[in-house]
């Protein structure tokens, strides 16, 4: 068998000794040779330095898990429930793949330590002015121990009140809007309307009208026309219609 020179420092631990040793041998780590990888191991043991107890114990035990594997594979193949043959070298493969990964992100996290040494920081240039800056409402003392479902609860709360606000006959109308009324086309309009006519009744004059805005805007225009002097009206009765009278040039 082959000696080795190695020494306890190199290794972490026992893990970390049988990665060593499948390098250096070069097997695969899924077809572990026992017998060749347990001979060399115990080759170690035998040269380590008994003072580091803690040590030696976590050695000791992973030495009798190869020489239990060793002894289950000299022995006739275990099967599961599905009939497969258990390879008692699994659970061992799998805490070597663990180890691996671990060992390599340490050593990835140690390259990032090292680069960082190598950082060089910028000291703060900003004005005092927008140091001193505050935001003109402070969150978290708006907010205080409010979570996102009291959050909710309010607003369902502030909705389910709008919807009692709301008149269940009266939503269903239609909208109103207001009418619009140009007083600029309705004095042109009644002054076409009296140009083929001497004298008219204000009904007659109305007859066009849609909406009440519109009689009223009608009403106030011929007013503004008898203040011109350019329309002269007259009642008999009050029951009777108002009469209009266009008035010619002199």
């Amino acid at each position: 068998m082959e000696t080795i020179e190695v020494k306890l420092e190199s290794f972490e631990g026992p893990l970390d000794l049988l990665l060593h040793l499948i390098d250096k041998n070069k097997v695969d780590i899924y077809d572990i040779p026992i017998a060749l990888i347990t001979g060399q191991y115990m080759e170690y043991l035998d040269n380590m330095d008994e003072e580091d107890l803690s040590k030696m114990s976590d050695f000791v035990l992973m030495a009798s898990t190869l020489l239990d594997i060793k002894c289950r594979m000299l022995l006739p193949k275990e099967v599961n429930e599905e009939g497969e043959e258990i390879d008692p070298r699994t659970e061992l493969v799998q805490k070597l793949l663990e180890h691996r990964i671990y060992k390599y992100m340490s050593y990835e996290l140690k390259d990032m330590h090292i680069d960082a040494a190598h950082n060089l920081f910028k000291a703060s240039t900003m004005p005092k002015e927008i140091l001193d800056m505050k935001p003109p409402v402070d969150y978290e003392k708006l907010i205080g121990n409010t979570t996102l479902k009291k959050l909710n609860d309010i607003f369902q709360d502030i909705l389910k009140r709008q919807e009692n606000k709301i008149d269940p006959i009266r939503s269903k109308f239609g909208k109103i809007e207001k009418e619009e009324i140009n007083a600029e086309e309705k004095l042109e309009y009644i002054k076409e309307f009296a140009r083929t006519r001497s004298r008219f009744s204000f009904r007659d004059l109305l007859k066009t009208a849609s909406s009440r805005q519109e009689v009223i805007v009608t009403f106030l225009l011929l007013l503004e026309l008898m203040k011109t002097g350019e329309f002269n009206c007259t009642q008999k009765d009050i029951t009777d219609d108002i009469e209009i009278e266009v008035k010619k040039a002199a």
